[in-house]
């Protein structure tokens, strides 16, 4: 596959991760200019990861007219997503978005109406799902081996409060729910193959958070499948961190599927999948070899869109489950709520 050319807008901590992660995937995708308004994310852009200055521009519309770009990759601050979104669009390039995808529900309909209008990808990087272990439980669940999924329970827990005083995370708006919950909303849709109905939020600041808002939530989601997630997450536990994707157990019929995924290194290392029938022992499911994974796993699903035509997963409008998810767990924690989930 020719690998395709973008443009990156957003070169802050974050965009410049990217920017190397993508440096290492010549196969997958040229990166043809890098924009963001600030000179100096620019020159650190250059400095770490040597970045050509001619390639280095202020605005989308100076870096799309010095390159042949096909897409923009949008990594910048959530406020930007959905202008830069919009204004590669209307300059007939395909996108891949960051998480969450807008600030709202409707502007992220308006950005999806506004790609389909115009026959253009609009995927956003969900890459979560983009690793062996959410890739096989999905499968299990969707295969029907167990039976029904009737209860799911799924733990996050991480100490982020050790960062140093004004650490730009601490003062995020709903740090947990926004920033993190978001991954896991997604992995839900993904791995149970079923539709939010409704959700009941209870979000909050232990007494020792550093957080602003609220770092811990506790939330129960309804399926249109008949599924019941039990979710707890927390940016300040003290116990045990888990992987990033959570400690899962779903309750089948049959059975119990157990699963983490996406270590410290953003690796499959350290992955697992289980499942343990009623009566007999747990046993290790083979997990699938991926050449691609986690935000390279979304470029690359982006990338072959782009050259097939097809419908990217993760689309913008398939997304919207999601973003829509995580919204009503915000809107839940805020009224004291439960609320039903826009469809």
């Amino acid at each position: 596959m020719t690998p395709i050319r973008i443009v990156q807008v957003g070169m802050g901590g974050w965009g410049r991760d990217w920017a190397k992660m993508l440096a290492g995937r010549p196969e997958l995708v040229e990166v043809a200019a890098y924009v963001d308004i600030a000179p100096e994310m620019l020159r650190l852009l250059q400095q770490e990861g040597g970045a050509p200055a001619e390639r280095c521009f202020a605005t989308l519309d100076a870096a799309l007219a010095a390159t042949d770009a096909e897409a923009v990759l949008v990594t910048a601050a959530l406020g930007g997503h959905v202008p830069v979104a919009e204004a590669a669009l209307a300059a007939g390039k395909h996108v891949l978005v960051e998480k969450p995808f807008a600030p709202s529900v409707a502007e992220a309909a308006r950005l999806v109406a506004q790609a389909e209008a115009a026959g253009l990808a609009l995927m956003v990087s969900q890459n979560y799902r983009f690793f062996p272990a959410a890739q096989a439980a999905a499968a299990l669940v969707r295969g029907g081996e167990l039976g029904p999924v009737g209860a799911v329970s799924l733990q996050f827990r991480r100490d982020a409060n050790g960062r140093e005083p004004g650490h730009s995370h601490f003062s995020l708006r709903h740090p947990l729910l926004l920033d993190m919950s978001i991954h896991h909303f997604d992995l839900m849709r993904f791995v149970l193959g079923q539709e939010p109905t409704a959700v009941s939020c209870h979000a909050w600041n232990p007494a020792w958070s550093n957080f602003a808002e609220p770092a811990a939530a506790s939330a129960t989601i309804t399926f249109d499948g008949g599924a019941v997630v039990s979710y707890q997450g927390s940016w300040v536990s003290p116990a045990s961190k888990t992987l990033w994707a959570g400690e899962w157990q779903i309750e089948c019929a049959e059975g119990v599927i157990s699963w983490t995924s996406r270590d410290d290194a953003n690796t499959p290392e350290g992955e697992e999948v289980t499942v343990r029938r009623r009566g007999a022992r747990a046993r290790r499911v083979r997990l699938p070899d991926m050449a691609h994974w986690d935000r390279a796993g979304s470029m690359a699903a982006f990338a072959h869109a782009i050259r097939s035509g097809e419908t990217p997963p993760s689309s913008g409008r398939e997304n919207l489950g999601s973003i829509g998810l995580t919204f009503a767990a915000i809107t839940s924690a805020e009224t004291g709520q439960a609320l039903a989930v826009p469809r």
